[in-house]
């Protein structure tokens, strides 16, 4: 006779549970997204919390990570409103559309909403509740994953954006996703967003989250249909959990282009799940991280090439100080039919401390015999050599450091197309390095 052994649940995983309980009931939208959310939940429920044994997740043991989950976040009230109005400083007087998001739930009076021919801009929750046949098609669909964490957000996923750009538009404006802790005291928010980009479109699109103390769990199913070209940067901060989780699937002859910034976040996992849907797509995905004290950065990259002549180029760099540690993982799969694939992928890190650590776990998964592909992966000190020739000139020590970081790091940044969002993560790295002492 066989017994089936389960884990004992930790308080975290217990308290994900009483909270998805108490809020079924009230959570928006019925039928489908009913069944979608409890064969989610279910999901979690006879696994729990990812922990060192699932591979994707051996780096980041979330069940030992998160001694505790926070309730779920109530709707802003005007003081957490006002807390939350100049979020998304990051990128200081960059002219873009503002959607702003407090505590997870949309605020219409914060965002900016004039209307524009070809841009359709909506609450997740409402369009939930409403059974819109945009998130009915799409939610849940984009990219097939058993991801736990994807698994949670289903489960308890709440308001987020939901953005059409119809075909050949091309909004004046990037669009800014910001992503604000109003309340003061500790919440946990499931934020779901849509972004469906129809052909020939071209956007920009900026996400930036400063969660405070709270607990966040986000995903964003991206769609993005032949011929549109997409630039999307991330920005992350915050000093709880964040999970974020990319879904995006590109078609065919696009262009897209992604971004990834973190720093002064104390625990982040950032996952993309991307697919290459269709022929001739070209792709960079990219990425800094600056870390120090006790913080801990996962960057997890699941790339699919699933059409033939696609070219995709992966870069990303970490800087680590303190006690910091930083991950990456990152895997190309190419598909049998996915022939003439040209696919490179390259992380470094730079350790300041000797205390800190980074593993680093680049992948290639082939199965068609007629592509090029390569990976590869840096780990170590600042060159002493370089230093010294700066401190030879007459530079202080720590400006020659300074100006090394930023030689690093920079040469990341510099990809980014968009010279106002290059030139304030510039500046958010050049701050990071003016506090470091």
């Amino acid at each position: 006779m066989n017994v089936e052994v389960r884990p004992t649940k930790t308080p975290a995983e217990q308290a994900l549970s009483a909270s998805y309980a108490a809020a079924r009931d009230r959570l928006p939208g019925q039928g489908a997204v009913a069944a979608l959310r409890e064969d989610a939940f279910r999901r979690f429920d006879a696994r729990g919390l990812p922990h060192r044994r699932v591979e994707e997740w051996k780096y980041t043991d979330l069940r030992a990570l998160m001694r505790d989950s926070y309730p779920l976040a109530t709707p802003p009230d005007a003081a957490a409103k006002l807390r939350a109005k100049n979020a998304g400083t990051v990128l200081g007087g960059l002219d873009c559309r503002r959607l702003v998001f407090v505590d997870g739930t949309f605020a219409p009076e914060l965002s900016d909403l004039v209307p524009e021919p070809g841009l359709a801009i909506g609450s997740m929750a409402d369009a939930l509740a409403k059974g819109d046949p945009l998130v009915a098609t799409h939610v849940g669909k984009t990219i097939a994953t058993e991801d736990i964490g994807v698994a949670l957000n289903t489960a308890l996923m709440g308001d987020g954006a939901v953005i059409r750009i119809s075909a050949g538009a091309e909004p004046k404006r990037p669009i800014h996703l910001v992503f604000a802790a109003g309340s003061d005291t500790p919440s946990s928010a499931f934020i779901r967003s849509l972004i469906v980009v129809e052909k020939g479109a071209k956007v920009t699109i900026i996400e930036s989250h400063d969660s405070g103390e709270s607990q966040v769990n986000t995903a964003l199913e991206l769609v993005a249909a032949d011929e549109t070209q997409i630039d999307y940067c991330k920005i992350t901060q915050g000093r709880a959990l964040h999970v974020s989780s990319l879904l995006a699937s590109v078609g065919a002859r696009a262009k897209f282009n992604s971004f990834a910034f973190t720093s002064d976040a104390q625990l982040v996992r950032n996952q993309n799940f991307i697919r290459f849907a269709g022929e001739g797509t070209k792709a960079a995905i990219r990425g800094a991280s600056l870390l120090r004290g006790s913080e801990h950065v996962d960057t997890t990259l699941l790339i699919e090439h699933a059409a033939a002549h696609c070219e995709s180029r992966e870069q990303f760099k970490t800087v680590l100080d303190g006690q910091s540690h930083g991950v990456f993982q990152g895997k190309i799969v190419v598909q049998p039919h996915a022939q003439k694939t040209d696919a490179k992928m390259m992380t470094r890190a730079l350790l300041l401390s000797d205390e800190a650590e980074a593993d680093n776990k680049p992948e290639l998964e082939i199965f068609a015999d007629d592509v090029v592909c390569g990976h590869g992966a840096t780990a170590g000190a600042l060159d002493p050599g370089l230093k010294f020739y700066l401190m030879s000139r007459g530079i202080h020590a720590k400006e020659a450091e300074a100006l090394l970081i930023q030689a690093f790091i920079g040469e990341t940044i510099e990809e980014i197309a968009h010279a106002g969002i290059r030139d304030a993560l510039m500046i958010a790295a050049l701050k990071w390095l003016g506090a470091r002492g």
